[in-house]
């Protein structure tokens, strides 16, 4: 019983942290990449649909970033949604498909990222610990009802303190892959 409990919480606790590596790749960090738009909504076809869904976006230079849009007609709505990102990425349109030059970070803008690299961290840590929670709740629920024992219940819950204190490691080091990255000149 409290086997599947902890593999559960493993699943749970992974997905934190693959969130936290979608969110962190589309922080820019001076070098062009799809993984930087592809997430933004695009509002096409009366709906909101991801960039990656209604244009190819491909990096050809370090510093340059290509949309093309299967439909011509949903040009003028990718751009807009370009300009109104947070990215600070200024789109050039001829007509067929939209650059966006990805300039070199200044100082300011660098430390800016690394404070929503650490507060992106910090949400994935307590989503982490939420589980954490949860499951330790969980746990005492299955004791007080006598499906498990007292000693498998604190051995599961040792266990569980162990798998939170392994994820919340690699929430730290991914976050400090990214700043290092950010903070590179």
């Amino acid at each position: 019983m409290s086997d599947d409990l902890l593999r559960d919480t493993q699943n749970r606790m992974a997905k934190s942290v693959d969130s936290l590596q979608r969110e962190l790749g589309s922080i820019r960090t001076g070098r062009a990449s799809p993984a930087l738009i592809e997430h933004l909504q695009v509002e096409v076809y009366d709906s909101h649909m991801p960039l990656n869904q209604v244009a190819s976006i491909s990096a050809p230079e370090a510093h340059l970033l290509l949309v093309q849009p299967w439909d011509r007609n949903n040009i003028a709505a990718i751009e807009k949604v370009l300009r109104r990102s947070e990215l600070g990425l200024n789109p050039a349109n001829d007509g067929q498909l939209i650059r966006l030059p990805v300039p070199p970070l200044n100082e300011e803008r660098r430390k800016e990222f690394v404070q929503m690299v650490k507060h992106r961290a910090e949400e994935a840590r307590i989503a982490v610990r939420n589980i954490r929670r949860d499951d330790m709740e969980q746990l005492r629920g299955l004791e007080h009802e006598k499906e498990i024992s007292m000693d498998q219940a604190q051995r599961a819950q040792a266990q569980l303190q162990k798998i939170t204190d392994a994820f919340i490691e690699e929430i730290e080091e991914v976050a400090r892959r990214k700043e290092a990255e950010l903070l590179e000149v």
